[in-house]
């Protein structure tokens, strides 16, 4: 065989383009019918999407092998099955939603007093109502609330069943008011929230591993008819390989409006999902629901470094020794990016998305990215310093 053709082979394999992954096999994976038979826990299936009971799910998790066995289930339900699970009645309690909306009402509010209007991946600022780290804000405002909320027996077993013990939970809460839009169709984070470009610099394996450390979810804190825009999905669209470059193309996203499938969710439901998943928000044409979700964001707890590095002091430290090397040619400025990569923090996550929000894309500029900014502007080193403490800064909770 041509040594070429099979160099070529491996880097279009390991190295995905824009134009990776076949339409037809797409079409092919997703065309399946869910059979209830194979899941002996769901309740239903509704428009291929299974649907388990909340009671149930509470009564198996006080048995230890029936509850290993349901959360085996929804492994399978997440790799290769639907890719997605209702759970009716997921927090039974009412009253316990109720504070929890009544929490977050607060919280825009108080917000919206100070000047703060969280930027929205998907509407203008301002459309809808977003918290960012909902999560630590809700715990903070009421810890009774908190506890009695995130006690869920299907929240905590869904996030295990996918990401084992020590994952991290974060959430958003997020209200789209009557008129609010659509969201295009995607994939989630990690590789979801990235440009083409940027997702083109990871190496197919790591297209494999993204949808593995993390775990989407959503809370109904309201009811939401139809009309109201819960989330469109395509199931089994997380099985298709190239669908972190693929789905942003005309015939992938023409084919999700055509097949998707939406379910109407009451209050206290939950839903759970594969971030590989192709879906969206859809559009609230209902006059005066304001569609309000919970949106939980669960990783993995192996998505971090062994040690702890103070990566702002270093670059402090480094800044002006790569300022001089460019400057008398001692390093070029591919070396100088390979001494960045190994100093500076190269991602834009975690970090508080009040302070640092997303601008012109969905993630914040990376303290590299500022870096190397600054290095080929010839910043002066204290300008740099204050630069980058504040950056820093600008991302803690």
């Amino acid at each position: 065989m041509d040594a070429q053709t099979v160099a070529s082979r491996r880097r279009n394999k390991v190295w995905l383009s824009a134009d990776s992954g076949s339409f037809e096999t797409f079409k092919a994976e997703v065309m399946r019918a869910t059979d209830i038979a194979e899941w002996p826990y769901a309740a239903a299936v509704e428009k291929n999407v299974l649907i388990y009971d909340g009671e149930r799910v509470r009564d198996v998790a006080q048995d230890a092998e029936s509850r290993r066995e349901l959360m085996a289930e929804w492994v399978e339900v997440f790799a290769t099955g639907p890719g997605v699970i209702a759970i009716k009645n997921a927090l039974p309690d009412a009253a316990v939603v109720d504070r929890a909306t009544e929490v977050f009402n607060a919280i825009v509010l108080e917000e919206r007093e100070k000047g703060k209007v969280a930027a929205d991946h998907f509407a203008k600022p301002g459309a809808n109502d977003r918290i960012w780290n909902s999560l630590e804000k809700h715990c903070l405002a009421d810890p009774e609330n908190f506890a009695r909320y995130y006690a869920s027996e299907a929240i905590a077993m869904a996030s295990e069943a996918w990401l084992g013990k020590g994952y991290q939970m974060t959430a958003q809460m997020n209200r789209v008011n009557p008129g609010g839009t659509a969201q295009k169709p995607h994939r989630d984070y990690h590789l979801g929230f990235m440009s083409p470009a940027q997702m083109q610099a990871y190496p197919g394996h790591i297209h494999g591993i993204s949808p593995l450390l993390t775990l989407q979810g959503a809370v109904a804190h309201c009811d939401m008819p139809l009309e109201s825009g819960p989330t469109l999905f395509l199931p089994y669209s997380q099985t298709f390989f190239e669908g972190y470059l693929a789905f942003g193309r005309p015939e992938f996203q023409a084919y999700f409006q055509e097949n998707h499938v939406q379910l109407p969710l009451a209050k206290g439901d939950a839903v759970f999902f594969n971030p590989a998943l192709m879906h969206g928000a859809g559009n609230n044409v209902s006059p005066d629901i304001y569609r309000m979700a919970n949106l939980l964001q669960v990783s993995s707890a192996l998505g971090r470094a062994m040690e702890s590095v103070n990566r702002t002091r270093m670059v402090e430290t480094l800044y002006p020794h790569l300022l001089a090397a460019l400057e008398t040619g001692t390093l070029g400025m591919g070396e100088v990016a390979n001494a960045i990569a190994a100093s500076a923090e190269g991602y834009a996550f975690p970090t508080n998305l009040d302070s640092d929000p997303p601008v012109g894309g969905l993630a914040p500029k990376t303290q590299a990215a500022i870096m190397r900014e600054a290095l080929e502007s010839g910043m002066e080193p204290e300008a740099f310093a204050r630069l980058v403490a504040d950056h820093a800064a600008r991302r803690e909770a």
